[in-house]
């Protein structure tokens, strides 16, 4: 996809295909972008059930977002394959001046759970092929 300054959040979900190569193999991502707002909480199940992976977004302008990943996470580990691969990408990482959440708190947490952890920007495009080739 592409980085829309201003662009409305997702409501509900929303479908892409990622394509990589990944030591010399092509790999094809179905990446489901699902809604982060607790109204749209119920549907997430049908997202995450049977995922390989699962990207979770901390927006590190807005310190409620950390906590929200952690809800997210202790979602997944009481619904979501045992063996599901979890990321935390810390989003919004080019607002450095506005920045409220510390990445070395994300990163320690991430190292917690088992999870990787990105700085990324969707605006730059800084840290998101970095972090789907983990």
């Amino acid at each position: 996809g592409k980085f829309t300054p201003h662009g409305a959040s997702t409501i509900g979900a929303s479908f892409m295909v990622k394509k990589l190569s990944i030591d010399g193999a092509r790999v094809t991502m179905q990446i489901w972008d699902t809604a982060g707002q607790e109204r749209f909480r119920s549907m997430a199940p049908m997202y995450y059930r049977g995922a390989a992976a699962a990207v979770l977004v901390v927006d590190v302008t807005n310190p409620d977002s950390f906590g929200k990943v952690r809800s997210w996470v202790d979602e997944l580990k009481k619904n979501a394959s045992e063996d599901i691969i979890m990321v935390i990408a810390c989003n919004k990482c080019d607002l450095v001046g506005e920045r409220a959440v510390k990445q070395e708190e994300v990163a320690e947490y991430a190292r917690s759970i088992g999870a990787g952890c990105f700085e990324t920007s969707a605006a730059t495009n800084k840290g998101i092929d970095e972090l789907f080739m983990r």
